[in-house]
């Protein structure tokens, strides 16, 4: 019996017994590899949430907000900001007005811009300074370019009217900002004149961004200049085209330094956009609450124009 035992043993510890497997060491570098991304998206997430989320959670809990002239909140409106807003006399002509700013200046920038970044890609002495000078609009202050056209739109020492007197234009000088269309207009050739620099900028670097390949190829097949224009050439810019408009439609929109440094859209409302009309409203009217309605509508006017024109041009582009 015991000669067995011994056996028995001696054959277990030749052949012992399978072990469970034991489960690899955790991997830190993978785990810190699978972190990194975190390091760099922390940053701007953290940016995205406190310049853009949290100033229109604000501004959406102010419009519903009762505050007093001092700042004070005085608990839950409800819907009662935006009901004072909507029974505001001026409030349709603002909007009216702030359709017909947006529109024109978008519109008319991107036809100049257009033409001016054609100009722009081609060759010709002085290029390079033409460039330089595109840009001086676009690097200077709104405000001081807004305060240099009013200067020479005054009617008593206006370099305008002394121009357009002295070709014998005007008999007598014009104040121009006096009037709300003229005004209006003026203040829309000043937003299309500090606009037109970026916008051509941006279709110019579409333009160069076309291969030649393909104009040689439209030569080939007996293209005119015309029509390799309206076939080629706009086509391939749209993207660019897509990036300018939406973005000149938020500035455009938004603009508040060319029309208060104007006419401060007097007379009375007669100029006022929503931008300056909400501003108004906070330290003209001191309506907190409903100035804070106005943002929240003005908001969802420039989401619903930029939502609208993608959306046209994504069914031009289906339908091509």
């Amino acid at each position: 019996m015991a000669v067995h035992d011994v056996t028995v043993n001696a054959a277990a510890s030749e052949h012992p017994a399978p072990r469970a497997p034991v489960p690899p060491p955790p991997r830190p570098r993978r785990n810190r590899r699978a972190l990194e991304p975190l390091l760099w998206l922390g940053p701007a997430t953290l940016l995205i949430l406190t310049m853009v989320v949290w100033p229109i959670v604000e501004m959406v809990r102010t419009s519903l907000t009762r505050v007093s002239s001092t700042g004070l909140s005085r608990g839950f409106a409800g819907a009662g900001n935006y009901t004072d807003l909507f029974a505001e006399g001026d409030l349709p002509g603002v909007l009216l007005r702030t359709l017909v700013w947006v529109v024109g200046v978008v519109t008319v920038t991107v036809l100049v811009s257009l033409g001016l970044a054609q100009l722009l890609n081609s060759r010709f002495p002085g290029q390079r300074w033409v460039r330089w000078a595109m840009i001086v609009p676009w690097a200077s202050s709104v405000l001081t370019t807004a305060l240099i056209w009013r200067w020479m739109l005054n009617n008593f020492y206006g370099v305008i009217n002394r121009l357009l007197m002295d070709l014998g234009v005007l008999d007598a000088p014009v104040n121009w900002l006096a009037d709300p269309g003229p005004a209006l207009v003026a203040m829309m050739g000043v937003a299309v004149f500090v606009s037109l620099p970026f916008t051509s900028f941006v279709l110019l670097a579409g333009l160069q961004s076309i291969p030649a390949e393909v104009y040689e190829a439209a030569r080939v097949d007996g293209a005119g200049p015309v029509r390799g224009y309206l076939a080629i050439t706009l086509p391939l810019l749209r993207p660019s085209l897509v990036v300018a408009a939406i973005i000149n439609v938020i500035n455009v929109f938004n603009s508040f330094p060319i029309i208060w440094a104007m006419t401060r859209g007097g007379p009375g409302f007669a100029t006022d956009t929503t931008t300056t009309y909400l501003y108004k409203l906070a330290f003209d009217n001191q309506s907190v609450g409903e100035s804070a309605a106005m943002a929240v509508v003005n908001f969802g006017l420039v989401l619903a124009v930029v939502l609208v024109y993608l959306r046209v041009v994504r069914r031009k582009e289906d339908t091509a």
